[in-house]
């Protein structure tokens, strides 16, 4: 499995582009987003952008991946689902109006 990390873009040459994650910079490929300005964030898999970020977005997943990796440590997760622990588990679009219509079985 492939995760997507979020990591902003430094610097653009053509389709490379230059982005630093924490302390780390990498050449990341654009050809799927195109070249983008400085300070764009955009997803990373495995080199290649995949798409680009809301600023607020990038930093929530940054959030989630950090705390995941805390529990794979055995540390915790702090408040990086604190967004979903505070809405509670939501059913998709689709099942919720199947339940809003009363089918209770598939």
């Amino acid at each position: 499995m492939c995760i997507g990390i979020p990591v902003e873009i430094v610097a653009v040459e053509g389709i490379l582009g230059h982005a630093r994650d924490g302390a780390e910079t990498l050449a990341i490929d654009l050809s799927l987003t195109g070249p983008v300005p400085p300070g764009t964030w955009v997803l990373n898999f495995l080199g290649t952008a995949r798409e680009v970020l809301d600023p607020d977005e990038a930093l929530r997943i940054r959030a989630a991946v950090g705390a995941l990796r805390s529990v794979m440590a055995g540390g915790g997760v702090g408040d990086a689902f604190d967004d979903i622990e505070a809405r509670g588990p939501q059913l998709p679009p689709h099942l919720r109006a199947a339940q809003a219509a009363g089918k209770t079985t598939a």
